[in-house]
């Protein structure tokens, strides 16, 4: 599968997962697909439990923006920003393709913070 399917691919499902479109998001996913969440140690086996699990999600987003897509032959990266009942989680996920669908997935999730002040000389703020 050539880069330019996989990217339509992976820009379908973050499409399809914005949207609650709880079958198209899960089509890029093998049946024995794992997904790894690293922060709660959990790992989830085959596309059906990680359908079944967003889909009792107690909190549907209420918003969702990709921030960028990168990646290359079977390994890509996203980072987004989701948002749950107006608290913004930044997330970051890896995905690993084999045969044109994904074969594992690890996805981190992140509290924003406010930056300290110590080292207002060095950054430049941005929005998030």
């Amino acid at each position: 599968m050539q880069s330019q399917d996989i990217r339509a691919a992976i820009d379908r499902h973050w499409a399809a997962s914005a949207a609650g479109d709880q079958v198209v998001e899960h089509e890029i996913y093998h049946d024995d697909a794992v997904c790894a969440y690293p922060q709660s140690g959990e790992l989830i086996h085959g596309r059906h439990n990680l359908q079944a699990l967003r889909s009792h999600h107690p909190g549907k987003p209420s918003g969702f923006a990709i921030r960028r897509i990168v990646g290359e032959g079977s390994l890509w990266v996203t980072e987004y920003v989701i948002d749950y009942q107006g608290k913004s989680a930044f997330t970051v996920s890896i995905m690993e393709f084999r045969d044109g669908k994904v074969s594992r997935e690890t996805q981190y999730f992140a509290d924003p913070f406010d930056a300290p002040a110590w080292r207002s000389q060095w950054v430049e703020l941005t929005s998030g």
